[in-house]
């Protein structure tokens, strides 16, 4: 069912949310740490937008100069924002919160661009180094300047109106500057997926042109023209997505494609009276975040993810949709994520999501009770997007869980690990994936792959002579997966990965029972190949043998005939923040030269 035909023909109504004057609503919010951050913010100097900052991405590669300044200055006027409505300040009293937000506000509304630099071809393409006012390029910096905006206005309104009069035309002139007129006269954008290749970037983009349009135009037929768009924008999204519910982006980019999906479903089902429940992949879809729970913080990372999902995601949606569509596994572990975070709502999510969490009722409320690890199955096959999660023992994080990736090198936000795997002990992964590095100008472009973290060399895949090669045509072939209470096995060729390599059968299996084991087999006639591992913690080696320890503590035995086997092992010193946030100051790489006979790996707990 495609969502035209789910929305078309429906008035479009202007949502009712509460706004700053609901007090019924907001005193019901538990609102401490969220009034104790603001305080912290307006104790900082503002972030400054500069011109110098938007040219590094030109002149040396750096983008997040300026979009880190971009992004604190949002995150500022959200946490006032959001200060400003539970506390109810109102003028003509001291307002502080209130005001630091209208000054983010009018400093986003006088910034040349709302675009990230390395989004705008324009300027690019002019061979300049500066963005041009007069020709606006519709990107994900754009929308979430866009959504935020939206989301002041509508819950801060009256407040606005009586302390700074003329904001909310300024607010309004700026959006339609930037977002909704480019919105509507560009029909060809490459994000909307014409050509079938739809992303992330489509329900991000649309979610905060259909706020906007929802929440800023006041014409009703120019309202009804851009929610029309959006849903058909929304279609070629939702055409493009799996039946399995698989993200090839990963759980990281989960949250801004399909959560926003979502997201844009609940604002057109209070605009219009529609009910989406009903649209197939939308049960396969939610599921997608707890399939690739490792344990803790950590999930599965294929491709631009970190290893470990930052706390800060709007949980509270995932807990809707659970609820929705009757999956306890789906609430259970919203639910049990939040509470490790610590908060319902984070302003690094965004306005929009952070005053909805607050304002839902359900959300705030959800049991602290609920089943823990209910959602951790025995084990989890996507076949769409060729990924297996197997564990030890179903419903918990304890013993050995092993992930294996198939697919390609042609996938969103690639890396080079056709066969690569997984293995954490206690849900800590310890045979790991580096993960997402810091974004540069080059992330993107065709140096994509001249870094280290993205090639095969740091994936834990095999290297016959030659290394993997990126491109959709570059993938396994032959995959095959056996589930059984005692065993789980995925076994693929992944000759198709490697230039030249005739064949190449790769089997990772996790057998479980008494002497637990992960066992990885390479059947080929390739010698010598090299083994890679990439360890996280600090690596023993022996003869025949090496041993994990992640904190100090061994965990994880690998062993391999050491006969016909050299072992070769670095240490990789990180100095990427993100990389460091995920794995500390270092990584290890063991290299097993194989150079006869059978080419396997045996890695097991150490109890």
């Amino acid at each position: 069912m495609g969502l035209r035909a789910l929305f078309d023909g429906r008035p479009v109504e202007r949502p009712a949310f509460p706004d700053v004057r609901d007090r019924a609503v907001w005193a019901a919010v538990d609102g401490t740490a969220l009034v104790a951050d603001a305080r912290a913010v307006l104790a900082r100097p503002a972030p400054v937008l500069t011109a110098t900052a938007w040219a590094r991405t030109f002149r040396d590669g750096v983008r997040t100069d300026y979009e880190d300044a971009a992004r604190e200055l949002r995150e500022r006027v959200t946490t006032l924002a959001l200060a400003a409505v539970l506390t109810g300040e109102a003028p003509p009293s001291d307002v502080p919160f209130l005001d630091g937000a209208i000054d983010g506000l009018v400093a986003l509304a006088e910034a040349t661009t709302w675009c990230w630099a390395p989004h705008d071809r324009h300027a690019a393409g002019r061979g300049e180094v500066l963005a041009d006012p007069d020709d606006p390029l519709l990107d994900l910096g754009a929308a979430e300047v866009a959504s935020l905006f939206a989301w002041a206005d509508q819950s801060l309104g009256p407040h606005l109106d009586r302390r700074a009069p003329g904001l909310r035309k300024r607010l309004r002139r700026e959006v339609d500057l930037r977002v909704l007129t480019p919105f509507e006269r560009i029909r060809d954008w490459h994000w909307l997926g014409l050509d079938g290749d739809a992303h992330n970037w489509n329900p991000w983009i649309h979610s905060a042109v259909l706020a906007a349009a929802l929440l800023l135009v006041d014409d009703e037929e120019r309202r009804r023209r851009l929610v029309r768009l959006v849903v058909e924008g929304l279609d070629h999204y939702v055409a493009v997505l799996p039946d399995d519910g698989g993200i090839d982006e990963g759980v990281a980019y989960w949250w801004h494609g399909a959560c926003r999906l979502l997201e844009c479903l609940d604002l057109l089902a209070a605009a219009t009276g529609a009910d989406a429940r009903d649209v197939p992949v939308l049960a396969a879809l939610i599921r997608f975040p707890h399939r690739m729970h490792l344990g803790g913080d950590a999930y599965v990372n294929a491709g631009d993810a970190p290893a470990r999902l930052p706390a800060a995601q709007p949980w509270h949606v995932l807990h809707r949709w659970g609820e929705r569509l009757g999956d306890a596994d789906v609430r259970a572990h919203a639910v049990s994520r939040a509470r490790a975070g610590g908060r319902l709502a984070w302003p690094s999510a965004g306005l929009g999501r952070a005053l909805a969490a607050l304002a839902d009722p359900g959300w705030r409320t959800a049991p602290a009770d609920e089943p823990r690890g209910t959602w951790l199955a025995r084990e989890q096959w996507l076949p769409r997007v060729q990924v297996l999660v197997a564990r030890e023992t179903a419903g918990t994080p304890s013993g050995l869980t092993v992930a294996v990736k198939a697919g390609h090198n042609g996938e969103r936000h690639n890396h080079l690990d056709v066969g690569s795997y997984w293995v954490a002990v206690d849900g800590v992964p310890v045979v790991a994936d580096v993960g997402q590095p810091t974004y540069t100008a080059a992330s993107f472009g065709p140096d994509r792959y001249r870094a280290w973290l993205l090639r095969s060399e740091w994936h834990n895949v095999p290297e016959p002579g030659v290394t993997q090669e990126p491109g959709a045509g570059f993938g396994a072939r032959d995959v095959r997966v056996e589930l059984t209470a005692a065993e789980a096995v995925l076994s693929a060729d992944l000759a198709g990965a490697y230039p030249g390599v005739a064949r190449w059968i790769r089997s990772v299996r996790l057998v479980r029972g008494r002497g637990a084991h992960v066992l990885v087999t390479d059947d080929d006639s390739v010698r010598p190949v090299r083994l890679r591992h990439v360890l996280a913690g600090d690596v023993e080696l022996r003869t025949g043998e090496a041993f994990v320890s992640p904190d100090g503590r061994r965990v994880l035995r690998l062993s391999w005939d050491a006969g016909a086997t050299t072992a070769e092992l670095e240490r990789r010193r990180l100095t990427d923040p993100l990389l460091r946030s995920s794995w500390g100051a270092h990584l290890s790489r063991l290299t097993l030269v194989v150079s006869e006979g059978p080419a396997r790996v045996r890695l097991e707990q150490v109890r």
